[in-house]
């Protein structure tokens, strides 16, 4: 299939449970769709999944020529913030489609909506071409809550002429799609499929074979590396935030700069870098 699921000989079960910890089992056992680690997994270079992902929420038959899972797209400026995208996808017009799956209010911010459609649109043009030959762009956030409490199932973020209330037809489109939704037809069926762990009571066989493989078959151990790289940064991350607390504790209590606090505390190397790269961002919020 598109998806690059085929099981290979003997590849079921023949995983070695015992190389990981009963913890990363359980956290794979638990995982769904709206968890973007499986998510742009399941989704990488799978065409057939990405097409009825998108005829599903634009109610039409979509033919997608790239799905690319993780996609990087870089700020034209050097201190520009680069953005990882769950999903890139590209249609066969050339439209650019970010899918997105998130689960918490600062994730479907209406900033990032705005920052992701920026970038995406920043690359489509080379030097020389003219204005009119870019091409739509769609940022769509499949949020696990309803973020306008309206219960409606999809919100389309239009942009209209205040002073008359005519579409500004841009080409550029943001869709919220409701994780809340619990219809009987297909979006309700597959924001079901997003919430359920358990790949045999998934309704779709497109997203219920990639659950499986990666949950269950070839993909288990890439998904449980996955986990357990997440769990070491963010217990390293915690020893980091500690120490930026001792520094900055030890910056006010002895009324010393950020370089002397270091070399008091003896801190060298990488470590230093680190450190000093976060105290400067925790001075530049509250500056």
């Amino acid at each position: 299939m598109s998806g690059g699921f085929e099981k290979t000989e003997g590849e079921t079960g023949g995983v070695k449970k015992g190389r990981f910890s009963k913890e990363v089992v359980e956290i794979v056992s638990g995982l769904t769709l709206f968890d973007d680690d499986l998510m742009s997994r399941v989704f990488d270079n799978n065409i057939e999944a990405t097409e009825l992902l998108l005829r599903i929420i634009f109610g039409r038959p979509i033919k997608v020529v790239k799905a690319k899972g993780q996609e990087e797209i870089h700020s034209y400026d050097i201190d520009g913030r680069t953005i990882r995208l769950d999903i890139m996808a590209v249609d066969s017009d050339g439209k650019k489609i970010d899918i997105e799956v998130q689960t918490g209010e600062k994730g479907s911010d209406i900033k990032r909506a705005r920052y992701h459609s920026s970038l995406l649109d920043s690359g489509m043009l080379k030097k020389g071409q003219d204005f009119s030959e870019i091409r739509d762009s769609y940022v769509i956030f499949i949020y696990k809550h309803d973020k306008f409490h309206a219960g409606l199932p999809v919100y389309h973020i239009n942009r209209y002429v205040g002073e008359t209330g005519e579409m500004f037809e841009d080409g550029s489109n943001i869709i919220y799609v409701n994780g809340t939704y619990s219809g009987d037809d297909d979006l309700g069926k597959m924001l079901a499929d997003f919430m359920q762990p358990d790949a045999s009571k998934i309704n779709f066989k497109e997203l219920a074979d990639g659950v499986r493989y990666f949950k269950e078959e070839g993909g288990w151990e890439n998904m449980c590396e996955a986990v357990e790289r997440y769990a070491n940064k963010v217990e390293k991350r915690g020893v980091l935030n500690g120490k930026v607390d001792l520094i900055i504790g030890i910056m006010a209590e002895n009324n010393i700069s950020l370089d002397d606090a270091l070399n008091l505390s003896g801190v060298k190397g990488e470590e230093r870098s680190l450190i000093t790269e976060e105290v400067k961002k925790r001075q530049k919020a509250i500056s």
